[in-house]
């Protein structure tokens, strides 16, 4: 036996030994495969594009900024899960967001000052509070034609694409509706909507709390119900990994200070002196993040731990069986059509609210990058299969894909012929793991 052959074996082992490992680990740690794939493709579009950009990319101010762009797409994509999860698809959200956003600026810049004056706060209140009714309202609207009219998700939604574009037109003739309610604008972050430093590690330090009292809560139920338990030390890993990765983003955040003129008007509010090298103050998170992240945090409570959530999944699993269990899966249908455009609803207010202005554009293509963020974050077009905390990791990394193209100078159409191919080659991979489950 040469030295070659006696080594081969050897390197087969040292591989299936690695193999095992990585094997022993994923499992004990529970992770899922496509989760810890997103993160691998995060990363490595983030150090991609830091690269190609010149390292402006990975800025705390570009992370600032991408964190407040993907907020909006990340609202809508938690509800595009159930959406989808129950083999239907809302091609019109795009479009509602227009209708939703342009009414709610109709109202507090030309409707309800002539009733309560202009700075009244119930002029931001009654129209954040109409345009999640009418939200609600569009989404039952087509959920009971989908539901009860037997008329294919596809169809209905595609039609509402075109129908709530029209209204988001002719509710102002094509004009621009601007300004909003100087508190509404808040909603949309900017300068002024941040909540600071100090209150932005406050955050994070409650989210550390929260991730520890889940681990230890879910480490008890199954105990309490004689469930396999994870290895101590792999719990300790992930409360470890996640409160580093929470404490990071904080330090990121708040790396990132307030413009010099906005740092010298909080300074006089104070009546801080204003020294010769200025002030450094952090923005902290914008208000939209927070938004997004309670918002999250909600929808993942509704869909793993209410029982509309599992509703939800048992149709998208096998409706014939759900329906046979005593499921009232016309009326869930309508209820997911209905959380989705309340969602729609709050993205259009966080939207405008940015933008400080609504248009008759507004929305436009956004139900490219809802659905993209949905699927790229492993919600199966099959049904059945989803997770919102997956919908959140698909937004960034859609918007991640656009904002790192901006810096780069790509022209809008490119870039939407990659978010186009990135959204298909996430559909194939899904389909071939779906195929790899059932082998």
């Amino acid at each position: 036996m040469t030295d070659a052959t006696a080594a081969a074996p050897a390197a087969d082992r040292i591989d299936r030994g690695r193999d095992s490992a990585l094997t022993r680990l994923r499992t004990a740690t529970e992770i899922d495969p496509r989760m810890f794939g997103m993160l691998l493709a995060l990363a490595v579009i983030w150090i991609g594009f830091h690269f190609l950009t010149g390292g402006t990319f990975l800025t705390s101010r570009n992370l600032w900024n991408l964190s407040v762009q993907t907020a909006t797409v990340a609202i809508m994509a938690t509800g595009m899960v159930l959406v989808i999860v129950s083999r239907n698809i809302d091609l019109s959200v795009g479009s509602m967001l227009g209708a939703v956003g342009m009414a709610m600026a109709l109202l507090q810049a030309e409707i309800l000052p002539e009733w309560f004056g202009f700075g009244s706060p119930l002029v931001w209140i009654i129209s954040l509070i109409v345009g999640v009714i009418m939200g609600a309202a569009i989404g039952a609207f087509q959920g009971a034609i989908v539901a009860y009219a037997k008329v294919p998700s596809f169809i209905v939604t595609l039609g509402g694409l075109l129908v709530w574009r029209g209204v988001a037109w002719r509710l102002a003739s094509g004009r621009t509706i601007a300004p909003m309610d100087s508190t509404f604008q808040l909603l949309g972050g900017g300068s002024r909507g941040t909540i600071g430093g100090t209150a932005t590690w406050l955050v994070a330090v409650v989210g550390c709390a929260g991730i520890v009292a889940l681990l230890v809560a879910g480490r008890r139920r199954r105990q309490k119900y004689d469930f396999t338990l994870r290895p101590i030390w792999a719990d300790i890993a992930i409360g470890v990994a996640g409160c580093v990765a929470v404490l990071g983003i904080a330090a990121v955040i708040n790396s990132y200070p307030m413009p010099v003129n906005l740092a010298r008007n909080y300074a006089e509010e104070r009546g801080m002196e204003w020294p010769e090298e200025g002030l450094t103050i952090p923005l902290g998170l914008a208000n939209p993040v927070l938004l997004m992240v309670a918002v999250a945090i909600a929808m993942n409570f509704v869909a793993t731990r209410l029982r509309f959530g599992r509703y939800v999944f048992a149709i998208g699993g096998n409706p014939d069986a759900a329906e046979l269990g005593g499921i009232k899966t016309r009326w869930t249908v309508v209820k997911t059509f209905m959380v989705m455009g309340i969602l729609v609803a709050i993205a259009a207010a966080v939207q405008i609210a940015r933008l400080n202005a609504a248009t008759s554009g507004l929305g436009t293509l956004a139900e490219l990058y809802v659905i993209a963020a949905a699927v790229i974050g492993g919600t199966s077009l099959a049904g059945g299969i989803g997770s919102i905390p997956g919908a959140i990791l698909g937004a960034l990394v859609a918007q991640s894909l656009q904002s790192g193209m901006v810096l780069m100078g790509v022209d809008a159409p490119i870039q939407d012929i990659v978010v186009g191919v990135v959204l298909v080659v996430a559909v194939a991979l899904d389909s071939a793991y779906r195929r790899r489950l059932e082998t």
